[in-house]
């Protein structure tokens, strides 16, 4: 990814106003800053036929909310509120497609563990973002490596909640897997089974029949998941969505594929040392990939629900 200085965008929605980018600051003691307690999302819109369109902005937002309760944080912005500065800012920064991180936290009053007093501040940014994994990875996969690191468990700090500060364990996971040569972390959940990726969920495909990690494992509620499930399940295909994954289970399966917001459907062609299938993207991942593709570019007229165009 490109750095933001390098980036053609000029504007940020912060605090109910459009600032410039180089505006858009926040305090040294903000409380977010010091003990992580902010939530975000990260939303893709796609250029397509009809003009840009936000893709399942309305989940997104679903889950944006439901995140804050667990900290007792309120927005104090209606979800009409959002959607506007979100379409605004993208046209501001004259988008045809991007990534868009809607963020609240608590912000700057006092410093105790306790956010008190602390505001919640709330900001929206949107910028260009090409293939998250790199250029190839969509055709040809990606190497990733079992983490040292576990995920943590939702009886120690809630896991169905998008929290930057959780993003800690994600970093720790994905850098330990890029000094060891790999493009990609796999974290297992204190029990050993198979969570999902830094970033993303994880599926797995054994004779013709598709598996994920369900919430139980320590995995956050992916709406991208949640999207290839439904078109996995369109076409025909069994989709246990409930399931338990051991890391053995890795070695010996015919595809597997990364989803999420950034990644997109992304197949993983080897685990640690051990060529996944035929060592490429499979089959069942391809025509997958190929629908969501279709799907979020609108080359196909399926779920309009899904979309909210500028």
């Amino acid at each position: 990814m490109a750095g933001f200085a390098e980036m053609d965008v000029d504007t940020i929605w912060h605090n109910g106003e459009y600032v410039d980018w180089e505006d858009a600051t926040t305090h040294v003691l903000t409380h977010g800053l010091h003990y992580g307690t902010g939530v975000f999302e990260g939303v893709r819109a796609y250029d397509t036929e009809e003009g840009t369109a936000v893709f399942r902005w309305e989940e997104h937002l679903d889950r944006f909310y439901e995140s804050t309760k667990p900290y007792d944080m309120e927005i104090p912005y209606s979800r009409e509120e959002l959607t506007e500065a979100t379409m605004e800012v993208i046209r501001r920064n004259d988008l045809e497609s991007a990534y868009v991180r809607p963020i609240a936290y608590y912000g700057y009053h006092s410093l105790g563990v306790s956010p008190g007093d602390c505001p919640t501040e709330v900001a929206i940014a949107a910028w260009p973002w090409g293939t998250y994994l790199g250029d190839d990875a969509l055709e040809n996969g990606i190497k990733a490596m079992v983490s040292s690191w576990r995920k943590h468990s939702s009886s120690q700090i809630p896991t169905n909640a998008k929290t930057t500060g959780l993003y800690v364990n994600s970093l720790l996971a994905g850098e330990e897997a890029r000094r060891n040569g790999y493009k990609e972390a796999i974290v297992l959940n204190k029990e050993g089974n198979v969570a999902e990726g830094p970033g993303e969920n994880i599926f797995l495909v054994r004779d013709g029949e598709i598996f994920t990690p369900g919430l139980s494992e320590s995995i956050l509620d992916g709406i991208t998941r949640n999207t290839v499930i439904e078109l996995a399940r369109e076409r025909g295909y069994t989709v246990h969505d409930n399931v338990s994954i051991s890391r053995g289970e890795l070695n010996t399966a015919d595809e597997l594929f990364f989803t999420g917001s950034a990644a997109e459907v992304t197949p993983i062609r080897q685990v640690d040392n051990v060529e996944i299938g035929n060592g490429s993207r499979g089959p069942v991942t391809e025509e997958l990939q190929t629908a969501f593709f279709d799907l979020v570019e609108r080359r196909t007229d399926d779920h309009e629900e899904w979309f909210a165009y500028l």
